[in-house]
């Protein structure tokens, strides 16, 4: 059979594919009914069948209740706070078993209005009549015995025997009826899951039948593709082996027309391809991060596959950039900017970060694995905003030198937003252009700290997860608790002050009084809360932070947070 390898390839293939549709589509067919079926136990058959139970507990309940009234009336000396007592538990019990039963029938009301489960619609019906019959023969029977205690106390009770017998057959027509329902639940709820065995029972023997079948094509596929290729295979083998020696001049001789001759002549254009490797990564180097350029060549990073990591990410903006550049030219601001880049760029690498990318006049970087040590990336980020925040200053130092003027220069201040947790990393893009990048909820949260410093008027922010992975080297602060835009839970936002070492008593003074204003506030004490902050601002004159939350006070004070307040702020977006 003189076919392309593609086009057997191709055939087995689009077989076993097609197998497996069909085998995916009956398997879905049964295990829905199977689904159905259960679903139909659990939400509703049990359900009814346990409170049917419960109302036959409860009139038994009754019956021993009634019991001990009666016999309580025939003493000398009646006992009524006994009777009373036992007389109230025996109208409770009454009281249960008529909510169990309204609460039964809106289920089957439920269960009228269900349409995304099959059920047993006619039995449901039936149930719908019994189980008015039970509240009723219910009803009567209590109404019996109210109507027995009524003719006791005015004196002209009517026989003993007369009364138990009515009683009795009143309690006999009670446990007709449940017997009746407990009789269709029973039978229902032994059809279905007979049904739901049968139908697992089915589903796994087809799933095996059709393994059984793929198994063998398998095999089939397995000694037709080994027959057909190992010659072929083994001298690209040989040569594979020569390149990884470091034999890039190796080149196989193409000697067929088939697919196996595209294969070797790819292959000795990939030769040619690695004699460009080195000057490639030169080049991609000004523009994409030298270490994952290398990585990508190596093939260290997958193409096309994403990874779930726990990575520290980090975002800065320049504060009011835009009303900056309106007083530059654009080749002023081309020339800001390139020097503020490669500064924070500098920086970053220096720390063992990735500059993921540059939008408008803000930074987004992050640190992780395999770039950074699995246990070290938070410490890294924290570090590295540090260090950009002392270089900000000899920045502004070479302004002057930058635009060649001494005055009248913007002034110029960076806001940094820091956040670790689970990211989604690979290589992100179109076919024609992917960056090496990022994404996920962390994020996000990076991207809201760096915003939420223009509220608070701080410069860095870091999510709750910085602050317990970068140890007890570094100086932190509570700021607030924030439910950001994009994130439904809270988070507790903390500003890294600096290094724990060079924290002074001043500073640590302030932050204990911050923190303990913000546990006042939390907990809605707005005296205690205002003169821990002014105790902050005491030790830290000009604190944003304590004016922010004085300031908040203030108007909560005029209109108090609503019941329920959980202290959580709710920040805006950008």
């Amino acid at each position: 059979m003189r076919l392309p390898i593609s086009l057997k390839i191709f055939s087995i293939t689009t077989a076993l594919l097609a197998l497996m549709v069909v085998v995916t589509w009956l398997s879905v067919l049964n295990f829905r009914q199977l689904n159905n079926q259960v679903r139909a136990l659990s939400d509703y058959y049990l359900p009814l069948q346990q409170q049917v139970a419960s109302v036959e507990i409860l009139i038994r309940d009754q019956m021993v209740h009634m019991e001990r009234v009666m016999a309580g009336m025939e003493v000398a000396k009646p006992d009524p706070e006994f009777l009373a007592k036992e007389s109230n538990a025996f109208d409770m019990r009454g009281i249960n078993a008529d909510q169990i039963v309204d609460s039964s029938l809106r289920m089957l009301n439920d269960a009228e209005a269900e349409k995304g489960i099959e059920l047993d619609r006619v039995t449901l019906a039936v149930l719908g009549k019994e189980l008015p019959l039970i509240q009723t023969t219910r009803q009567h029977f209590h109404a019996t015995f109210r109507q027995f205690q009524i003719e006791a106390q005015e004196g002209t009770p009517r026989s003993e025997k007369i009364v138990r017998d009515a009683l009795l057959r009143e309690k006999d027509a009670v446990d007709v009826e449940i017997g009746k329902t407990i009789d269709l639940l029973n039978k229902l709820t032994q059809d279905t899951a007979s049904q739901a065995k049968a139908e697992e029972a089915r589903a796994t023997t087809l799933n095996w039948i059709v393994t059984a079948i793929a198994t063998a094509l398998g095999l089939i596929f397995a000694a037709f593709v080994t027959r057909s290729l190992v010659d072929p295979v083994k001298r690209l083998l040989g040569g594979t082996r020569a390149v990884e020696a470091g034999d890039l001049d190796v080149e196989i001789l193409v000697r067929t027309h088939d697919e196996l001759a595209t294969l070797a002549t790819s292959f000795n254009h990939m030769v040619v391809g690695l004699r460009e490797k080195e000057r490639i990564r030169t080049t991609f180097g000004q523009y994409v991060d030298p270490r994952i350029v290398k990585s990508l060549l190596e093939s260290r990073i997958p193409a096309d596959k994403g990874e779930r990591q726990v990575m520290t990410v980090f975002f800065s903006d320049l504060a009011g950039f835009t009303r900056m550049c309106e007083g530059l030219t654009p080749d002023a601001a081309v020339r800001f900017l390139n020097r503020y880049f490669s500064m924070m760029a500098e920086v970053i690498r220096g720390r063992q970060g990735i500059v993921d990318k540059y939008i408008g006049d803000s930074v987004m970087a992050f640190w992780g694995p395999p770039f950074t040590d699995a246990a070290d990336h938070a410490r890294l980020g924290c570090l590295a905003a540090l260090e950009q925040m002392k270089k900000m200053d000899d920045f502004r130092t070479g302004l002057p030198d930058l635009f060649g003027v001494r005055h009248g220069l913007p002034e110029v201040n960076v806001r940094m937003g820091i956040a670790s947790g689970d990211v989604t990393v690979g290589n992100i893009g179109s076919e024609t252009s992917r960056g090496y990048t990022v994404i996920g909820d962390t994020v996000n949260l990076a991207s809201r700290l760096e915003q939420a410093n223009k509220f608070y008027g701080t410069r860095i922010l870091v999510s709750e997860g910085t602050r317990d992975l970068t140890g007890d080297t570094l100086a932190f602060r509570e700021i607030d608790s924030l439910r950001v835009a994009g994130k439904l839970e809270p988070v507790r936002v903390y500003e890294l002050l600096g290094l724990a070492a060079e924290a002074s008593d001043t500073t640590r003074k302030a932050v204990q009084a911050y923190e303990e204003g913000l546990a006042r506030y939390r907990a809605q004490e707005w005296e205690a809360a205002e003169a821990a902050f002014r105790v902050c601002l005491a030790n830290a004159p000009g604190d944003q932070p304590s004016q922010v939350m004085l300031e908040r006070i203030a108007e909560f004070r005029q209109t108090p947070p609503e019941t329920g307040w959980d202290g959580v702020w709710v920040a805006a977006s950008k």
